[in-house]
């Protein structure tokens, strides 16, 4: 057998006896966040959960402990991607040279795993999916929900995944596709996320009774029943996330192998698309997470309706306004928002600011205000005195903006990458030309900026241009889409703008 050192387990003590009679149902949870914005998910987590959080040496992941009555709060965090339930951690596994014993290890260590307490976390964790499922149907019918705005038929464009140059993804049994729990492109994304915000005083005490309920029955999906008194099969998966060049063994092979041994222990059956469980066997060098996935898509996908060529995750977005650091009353601009997921963002997260989204693009100032209608419907179903968001969007020129010198507080954009819009030609006269009219708008001595672009050395040499009204305070970097990208964050000096506009 290999050896292994246990980090932790999804309890709140060591295994299955974890749930001792009388105490309250707890759960680590793991989180996949955007790559760079660790720290800021942990402190996200430390403010709404109370709960200290450890950052994984693999990147782009936090873990957390909450109480089980908290999964409500957990799914209405801002900043995560996709969630899990840790079953058990290895923070020094030591696997077998030979690909044939390190992966007979990984077979044995499956009736090794403590997984009451992990099944009893996702059952809960399901019970309440079904309860929002309702809901949302419910609401679909509402006259409220009926109308829907078209898009000129753009709906469903690229969305920008978040993925590791060095990872290894594959699913049990065998085929590689994409993850149905990581961020796979899926139209009904969005509408799942709909119904995660609401009735939230009556998810409280749903859960409540639902944990009572599970302790009072214990596991029903231990035993591969479903949990609803008939004798159903548990369909499942496994998902082997790998990262690391001394293995001996394949992501296939792993997941191939741990996925036949998960299903000889439960009886489950093997199914890579229409599955109830997904496990989870994320391995990063010595590092082995066993988890449960939580989320069935990515929570990312939760204000965004009408996607463009370039739809920013939300989460991202979040990030990037909390760098930035909002106050009551700021004044937020976004002058090439796009479909406006950072201002979106931003009028749910920061209501107490005023946001401005432009773009010079006629069909992404459609989108953008489909999808403030989108969020607007949704307001409705939830309070139906609700009386909008703070947020108008307008079509401009990114280097002529409407707006008087020095009214701005915060900016904050997705500026073009010069791949799927425009060009690294074109950026050369567009990036320091952005930057000047930013710092025209912007108020001297307190107005900051927080940019994103992948064209680095471009926006360097702009930046150096434009030295005498911005200084550059932190760069994070992120990977977008597979690209490595940066997030500025730009502080205005004192010096007043020209008036007059520069022609570049």
């Amino acid at each position: 057998m290999a050896e292994a050192e246990a980090a932790g387990d999804a309890g709140p003590g060591p295994g299955p006896a974890a749930a001792q009679e009388g105490a309250e149902l707890a759960a680590v949870i793991g989180a996949t966040v955007p790559t760079g914005f660790e720290q800021t998910a942990a402190e996200e987590v430390r403010e709404k959960l109370g709960s200290a959080s450890r950052i994984s040496k693999d990147r782009g992941k936090i873990y957390f402990e909450v109480p089980a009555r908290s999964l409500p709060q957990v799914h209405r965090l801002r900043s995560v991607d996709n969630l899990f339930v840790v079953v058990q951690e290895f923070k020094d596994y030591q696997f077998k040279e030979n690909k044939e014993d390190a992966l007979k290890d990984l077979e044995d260590l499956v009736k090794k795993l403590p997984w009451t307490d992990p099944l009893k976390v996702w059952e809960l964790n399901n019970s309440l999916k079904k309860k929002k499922t309702k809901r949302k149907k419910h609401n679909l019918q509402s006259p409220a929900s009926r109308g829907k705005l078209s898009d000129g038929g753009e709906e469903g464009g690229a969305d920008q995944n978040n993925t590791n140059d060095q990872e290894d993804c594959a699913q049990n049994p065998g085929a590689v596709e994409p993850t149905g729990g990581q961020d796979t492109e899926n139209a009904q994304g969005v509408t799942s996320r709909n119904g995660v915000e609401e009735e939230e005083d009556n998810e409280q005490s749903d859960v409540k009774a639902e944990a009572e309920a599970s302790s009072e029955s214990g596991s029903t999906a231990g035993d591969g029943r479903t949990g609803e008194g008939e004798a159903k099969v548990l369909r499942f998966r496994v998902t082997c996330n790998r990262a690391g060049d001394k293995h001996s063994f394949t992501s296939n092979e792993a997941a191939r192998d741990f996925g036949g041994a998960v299903q000889e222990h439960f009886q489950w059956k093997a199914d890579m698309t229409n599955f109830d469980v997904e496990v989870l066997l994320n391995i990063h060098s010595s590092e082995v997470v066993v988890g449960i996935a939580l989320t069935e898509e990515s929570l990312h996908r939760r204000n965004i309706t009408h996607f463009g060529p370039t739809t920013l995750r939300s989460t991202l977005a979040y990030g990037m306004l909390r760098l930035c650091d909002p106050q009551p009353t700021d004044i937020i601009v976004d002058p090439m928002c796009g479909t406006g997921a950072i201002p979106i963002e931003g009028a749910a997260e920061w209501p107490y600011c005023y946001h401005i989204a432009g773009d010079n693009n006629p069909q992404a100032v459609k989108r953008a205000a489909n999808n403030i209608s989108s969020l607007l419907r949704k307001n409705e179903s939830k309070d139906s005195t609700a009386l909008g968001v703070p947020l108008d969007v307008v079509q401009w020129d990114i280097c002529n903006l409407p707006l008087r010198t020095g009214s701005v507080d915060i900016v904050v954009t997705d500026m073009p990458f010069g791949k799927r819009i425009g060009s690294k030609k074109k950026n050369w006269d567009l990036y320091p030309a952005c930057l000047m009219e930013m710092g025209r708008i912007c108020t001297p001595g307190t107005g900051r900026a927080v940019l994103l672009t992948q064209d680095k050395k471009c926006f360097a040499k702009a930046l150096s241009r434009v030295g005498h009204i911005w200084r550059r305070a932190q760069t994070v970097w992120v990977n977008v889409g597979g690209l490595h990208a940066a997030v500025y964050l730009l502080r205005r000096t004192s010096e007043r703008a020209q008036e007059a506009r520069c022609c570049w």
